[in-house]
Parts: structure tokens; sequence; C-alpha cells
């Protein structure tokens, strides 16, 4: 079909980091076309320029065979062009509704919009609550509020960048279905995705980018598996953790870890905690579990099960209406955070952008976060020291960054995530590390590091509870595995139990209570 959008020599510079370079491509209407690539290689810039929230420096686009040059969204949006940003743009304070009718407020009118989305449920399965505050919403639910949001505007060429990092399985099914099903009406898509399952599935075209360069485009027919691999990555398939290689395949699943035999002694005990809901269940009921040290427990099950509200209670975000939150003995369950960080937690949350970091600040800053009276120097900061530090964890880190200044919103979403992951990992001592969706939305390279610095916390002694949606990433990464229901937390399942990928499968759905 008719090329939908034409990239010709487009080059994008931030400073003196070149995000895209002389970069060709093509994505015809009636396509899926997938865009892969490690983070920091240019895919969201490329996105950017293409929605106009970026400027172009230098190249040629065309929509539809004419030429494009959007200067601001509201332009490209006018255009048929419509974009799922990797970081949401909803208003927390209002409802669903209120944030739909807030980005269609001069095309739809308040009685439309329930028959729109009802019609939006029934062509591509994404259901939304329109009375709901979004502020309450889990990360995946806000994620499809988003995707409905632009199929309101019934768009010619969709881009969505990484939009099936924050969404369980059957969500990236549905969303991938979502997918096709708007290529098929003759509409373009651009997805953005670093799992190869994906691209297999809903992908009819692929161009990988590397340094911001074009390393390879074309149908996804004339690539393999292990071409991908190494254009991405510049390592084969074979070569990779087993681990990471699931990471690029959300259908296949690694051979799990043997438990630890002998578990330290007891870190943190949580003991009845529960969270209580007004307008329902309680959303924590009587959530009993020990920690140990040296050991790594994971928390699967579908989004909304209590899982984002527990992460929250330990962490000090939300309050316990009831039970008790030990750390090495002393209670914490009524602690401020501060509290608690000197207490040796730390915490990785789900949602990196909003509650992780300030990206307004710069990278040596976000580093050091809570520890600002180290850099006092005459009642001030001694910034010299703090970039000298923040320069040495840069390094060890791999984080990329043009240096410690580099204003955090200027690095890529799996940069970010380095920065907030050295951060915690850096406490002294570390006791308890919670890590919440610790991967979601990076790439392999950033799997790898990410991963590897929490099986390095465990190693040295801290307790680590990892709360994910990757179930391969459970079973392969963790001692043991218990399961959010409603509330509670069942289990505990052994990783190398025969069967233990079905148990737990019958665990998040209730089946096996």
């Amino acid at each position: 079909m008719e090329p939908a959008l034409e990239l010709t020599g487009v080059g994008k510079t931030f400073g003196e980091v070149r995000a895209l370079d002389a970069v060709d491509l093509t994505v015809r209407a009636g396509e899926v076309h997938c865009v892969l690539g490690e983070n920091g290689a240019g895919k969201s810039t490329l996105c950017n320029l293409v929605f106009g929230s970026a400027a172009l420096d230098e190249g040629e686009m065309r929509l539809y065979g004419a030429p494009y040059r959007p200067r601001r969204p509201a332009e490209a949006l006018r255009l048929g062009v419509a974009m799922v940003h990797q970081h949401f743009s909803l208003v927390p304070e209002l409802t669903v509704g209120e944030n739909l009718l807030l980005a269609e407020r001069a095309r739809l009118r308040p009685p439309d919009l329930t028959g729109r989305v009802k019609a939006i449920e029934e062509e591509y399965g994404l259901a939304v609550d329109l009375a709901a505050p979004v502020a309450g919403l889990p990360v995946g639910e806000r994620q499809s509020v988003e995707i409905v949001k632009c199929l309101l505007r019934d768009p010619r060429l969709l881009l969505l960048d990484e939009p099936t990092a924050v969404l369980g399985p059957a969500e990236v099914r549905a969303l991938l279905a979502t997918c096709r099903r708007v290529a098929e009406t003759g509409r373009a898509v651009v997805l953005v995705t670093h799992k190869l399952g994906e691209v297999e599935r809903a992908g009819d075209a692929a161009t990988v980018l590397r340094g911001g360069k074009v390393a390879g485009s074309g149908p996804l027919a004339g690539f393999s598996r292990d071409e991908l691999v190494r254009l991405m990555v510049g390592r084969e398939l074979a070569d990779l953790d087993p681990l990471l290689a699931a990471g690029l395949d959300a259908t296949e699943a690694p051979a799990p870890r043997t438990p630890r035999e002998t578990a330290g002694e007891p870190v943190a005990r949580l003991r009845g905690l529960r969270l209580r809901s007004d307008h329902g269940p309680d959303v924590l009921d009587g959530v009993d579990l020990e920690l140990r040290a040296g050991e790594i427990v994971g928390v699967a099950g579908v989004e909304g099960n209590g899982q984002s509200e527990l992460v929250a209670v330990l962490s000090g975000a939300l309050s316990a209406d009831e039970g008790v939150f030990e750390l090495d003995g002393v209670d914490l369950t009524r602690a401020a955070p501060a509290v608690r960080t000197a207490a040796g937690l730390g915490v990785i949350p789900e949602d990196r952008h909003h509650e992780g970091c300030v990206t307004g600040m710069s990278v040596a800053e976000n580093l050091f976060l809570g520890r600002l009276r180290e850099f006092r120097r005459f009642g001030l900061l001694d910034r010299k020291a703090m970039r000298a530090g923040a320069a040495r964890a840069v390094a060890e880190h791999g984080i990329r960054a043009s240096g410690p200044d580099a204003p955090l919103h200027t690095l890529s979403g799996g940069n970010q995530q380095k920065v907030v992951v050295a951060r915690e990992l850096a406490l002294d001592p570390l006791r308890l590390l919670i890590a919440a969706q610790p991967t979601r939305g990076l790439d392999i390279g950033a799997v790898d590091a990410v991963l590897t610095r929490v099986r390095d916390a465990a190693a040295r002694g801290a307790a680590v509870l990892v709360v994910s949606s990757e179930l391969a990433e459970l079973l392969t990464l963790c001692d043991r595995v218990m399961v959010a229901y409603r509330g509670r937390l069942l289990g505990p399942v052994a990783p190398d139990a025969p069967g233990a990928r079905d148990e737990i499968g019958k665990l998040m759905l209730g089946a096996a209570t």
C-alpha cells in the first residue's frame, strides 16, 4: 500500500548528544511497523519528531505523500497523527471521563463520550471506567486510558512508544490485537517495543535503531530472530543470559532457578497488613510475609490485586489501617519515608517517572536525593563533590548521559531507571530492597544491568522483594514466588517445583484458593 510516513535524512541533536543521525524510514498504510533498539537508541526521539513534540533539525518528513513538519502536537493531531507516550499525560485529579473530554474538548460532547468509548471497547477490547479517578488507577489501567484517548480521534497514523511496558499478559495480547485491527482498516501503526515475540505476532515490517542510526530496516519476513538481536545489541541470541532471552520474547520462559537451600536470618516481617477501601473490599486483606537476608522473594499477579498498594504501604507512601511492618525488629508501620530509608529500606517504584525521580533536576541531584547532607560545606552544597560522586556512579552503572549535570528528562527511560537503581542500591546499609516492576520498559542491555544489581544486593545480604508482571523474570530470579490475589498473598510456590508456572497461573485467577 501507499507510504503513510516517510522520513529522509532525519537528524536531531540535544546539546552534545546526537539522538538521530540521517535516519531513513518508510511506514506503509495498512501495516504495523515495529521500531526496535536499546534505550537511548533514538526511538522515542523519532516518535516525538513525528508527533511534533520536538523540532526537526535536518531532513524531511512526508505524511501520505504531503510535506509534513508539525510544529506542535496539536498540528499533528489535526493531520491524523496520534501518539501513546511512554510517560503518561493524564491529569491525576480528574476522572477518566474528564481526561478524555479534556483531550477532545473541541470535538466531542459529554453525552457522546459513553457511546464512543463503548464502541472502542467492543471493537478493540479496551475497557475503561469513565467515573474512576485517574489518581487511583493502577499503571496498566492508566495506559489503557491513554490508548482509548488516541483511538477516540480515529487516527490515520498511530504511534505507540513502549505501550506494552506497563501491561499484563492478557492486556498485551489485547493491545497487539488492537494494533492489527487498526492496520487492517488501512491505517498505519508504528509500534516501539523490545520483545521479539510481540514483533512477530503483530508486526509487518521492522526498523532497528542503534546509536541514533538505522542498523537495519525492511519487511519482517526478511529478518531472522538472531539477526534482529544482533542488530539491536551486537550479540547473538545464543550468547544472551536465558533471562534476557526470555525478556525478548514474552511467550518463552527459561529454566527456573533453583531456590537457596538455606535462608539467612529474618530481616523484615509483615503481619496482618490491611488497607481499606471506600468503594469495596479491602485493598490489602491481612498480608503476612517474612523476608530473609540474601533471599529474593517475588510477587506475581494480575494488576489491581493489591501489589502496587503493598509497595506503597511498605515505602511509606500510604498508611496501613491495620498490621505491622518491622525491619530488623524495628516497627516502621507509621514511620516517615526518610526514617525508613535511614533504617536501610531501598525502594525502586513501579512508576519511575512520577515516583522515582525529579526529571527537572540533574542526574547528580537525583542520584543523591536524601543524601544531600553528605555534601554540605559551610551550609552550602559542595557541587564539585556531588559531580565527582555522580560521575563514578554513572560509570559504574553504565548510565548514558552527557554528564552529571544533564537534566534527567534528557535521558531515555532505561537510563532514568538506572539512576533510580543506582541511588537505592547505594544505601549503607541496605537491609531490604523493594523492586516494583524493575525492568518495565527496558531494553535487554538495561534489563541485564538492573537484574545484576538486584542479584548483587541479595548476595551482599539484603532481603529483596520483587513485584513484577513478568512471570518468566520471577521464575528465574526468585527463590520463592507469592501471588497477589484480591489483597492477599497466596503461596509460596517454589520456582523449580513441577508445574510451578501452572500453579502460579491458577493462583492468579483464584482457581487454587
